[in-house]
Protein backbone atom coordinates (compact mmCIF):
# COMPACT_ATOMS: atom_id res chain seq x y z
CA UNK A 1 0.00 0.00 0.00
CA UNK A 2 2.58 2.53 0.88
CA UNK A 3 6.55 2.47 0.54
CA UNK A 4 9.66 4.15 2.07
CA UNK A 5 12.15 5.36 -0.29
CA UNK A 6 15.34 7.03 1.21
CA UNK A 7 17.48 9.01 -0.54
CA UNK A 8 20.54 11.24 -0.11
CA UNK A 9 23.37 9.11 0.73
CA UNK A 10 26.62 9.19 -0.57
CA UNK A 11 30.15 9.52 0.01
CA UNK A 12 30.92 12.12 2.28
CA UNK A 13 35.05 13.77 4.08
CA UNK A 14 35.06 13.71 7.92
CA UNK A 15 33.48 16.75 9.08
CA UNK A 16 31.21 17.08 5.91
CA UNK A 17 26.89 17.17 6.32
CA UNK A 18 24.79 15.14 4.84
CA UNK A 19 20.71 15.18 4.74
CA UNK A 20 18.56 12.02 4.15
CA UNK A 21 15.36 11.73 3.11
CA UNK A 22 12.76 9.51 3.43
CA UNK A 23 9.70 9.88 1.17
CA UNK A 24 6.14 7.71 1.27
CA UNK A 25 5.30 6.17 -1.87
CA UNK A 26 1.90 7.65 -1.93
CA UNK A 27 0.01 10.56 0.05
CA UNK A 28 -0.37 9.56 3.67
CA UNK A 29 -2.38 11.34 6.28
CA UNK A 30 0.31 11.14 9.10
CA UNK A 31 3.70 9.60 10.37
CA UNK A 32 2.48 8.14 13.51
CA UNK A 33 5.98 7.56 14.66
CA UNK A 34 9.08 7.78 13.03
CA UNK A 35 13.17 6.09 12.91
CA UNK A 36 16.11 6.14 11.74
CA UNK A 37 18.85 3.09 11.58
CA UNK A 38 22.16 1.77 11.22
CA UNK A 39 23.85 -0.90 10.44
CA UNK A 40 27.69 -0.87 9.92
CA UNK A 41 29.37 -3.46 8.82
CA UNK A 42 30.15 -6.64 11.34
CA UNK A 43 27.48 -4.56 13.69
CA UNK A 44 24.04 -5.15 14.75
CA UNK A 45 21.25 -2.77 13.53
CA UNK A 46 20.92 0.46 16.01
CA UNK A 47 18.37 3.03 16.46
CA UNK A 48 19.99 6.13 15.59
CA UNK A 49 17.32 8.93 16.12
CA UNK A 50 13.36 8.49 16.32
CA UNK A 51 10.07 10.60 17.26
CA UNK A 52 7.43 8.75 19.32
CA UNK A 53 4.00 8.30 18.56
CA UNK A 54 3.66 11.11 21.43
CA UNK A 55 6.52 13.66 20.23
CA UNK A 56 9.15 12.67 22.07
CA UNK A 57 12.35 12.62 20.50
CA UNK A 58 15.40 9.82 20.95
CA UNK A 59 19.15 9.95 19.66
CA UNK A 60 21.36 7.24 20.21
CA UNK A 61 24.38 8.98 22.59
CA UNK A 62 26.61 8.60 19.56
CA UNK A 63 25.20 10.83 17.32
CA UNK A 64 23.66 13.17 19.84
CA UNK A 65 24.33 17.34 19.36
CA UNK A 66 24.91 15.96 15.24
CA UNK A 67 22.09 14.29 14.12
CA UNK A 68 18.73 15.92 14.01
CA UNK A 69 15.22 13.93 12.71
CA UNK A 70 12.94 15.38 11.38
CA UNK A 71 9.31 14.61 9.67
CA UNK A 72 7.18 16.62 7.45
CA UNK A 73 3.40 15.38 7.03
CA UNK A 74 2.12 17.29 4.34
CA UNK A 75 5.10 16.07 2.12
CA UNK A 76 4.94 12.66 3.52
CA UNK A 77 8.99 12.23 4.07
CA UNK A 78 11.24 12.69 6.88
CA UNK A 79 14.25 13.68 7.42
CA UNK A 80 17.86 12.89 8.54
CA UNK A 81 20.17 15.74 9.34
CA UNK A 82 23.67 14.63 9.57
CA UNK A 83 26.17 17.57 10.92
CA UNK A 84 29.82 16.46 11.92
CA UNK A 85 29.89 13.90 10.29
CA UNK A 86 32.75 10.71 11.22
CA UNK A 87 33.99 7.70 9.74
CA UNK A 88 32.56 5.49 12.32
CA UNK A 89 29.11 6.70 10.95
CA UNK A 90 29.16 5.04 7.72
CA UNK A 91 26.66 2.22 7.83
CA UNK A 92 23.59 1.57 6.19
CA UNK A 93 20.79 4.06 7.04
CA UNK A 94 17.26 2.79 6.72
CA UNK A 95 14.01 4.51 7.76
CA UNK A 96 11.12 3.05 9.54
CA UNK A 97 7.46 4.67 10.11
CA UNK A 98 4.64 3.96 11.45
CA UNK A 99 1.98 5.70 8.95
CA UNK A 100 -1.92 6.31 9.21
CA UNK A 101 -2.81 6.60 5.79
CA UNK A 102 -6.45 8.40 6.64
CA UNK A 103 -7.93 10.49 9.69
CA UNK A 104 -9.80 6.93 9.94
CA UNK A 105 -6.88 4.97 10.68
CA UNK A 106 -5.72 8.16 13.17
CA UNK A 107 -9.24 7.83 15.02
CA UNK A 108 -8.75 3.72 15.30
CA UNK A 109 -5.02 3.98 16.42
CA UNK A 110 -4.56 1.94 13.09
CA UNK A 111 -1.01 2.42 11.54
CA UNK A 112 1.17 0.59 9.04
CA UNK A 113 4.86 -0.18 9.97
CA UNK A 114 7.22 0.37 7.15
CA UNK A 115 10.71 0.20 6.32
CA UNK A 116 12.90 1.59 3.84
CA UNK A 117 15.52 -0.49 1.67
CA UNK A 118 18.01 1.37 3.23
CA UNK A 119 21.09 3.43 1.50
CA UNK A 120 24.62 3.90 2.04
CA UNK A 121 26.30 6.56 4.01
CA UNK A 122 30.47 6.11 3.80
CA UNK A 123 32.31 9.17 5.79
CA UNK A 124 35.89 9.05 4.65
CA UNK A 125 38.15 11.00 3.07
Amino acid sequence: QVQLVESGGGLVQPGGSLRLSCAASRSIFSFNAIGWYRQAPGKQRELVAAISSRGTTYYADSVKGRFTISRDNAKSTMYLQMNSLKPEDTAVYSCNAKIHLTMADVVNSRYLEVWGQGTLVTVSS
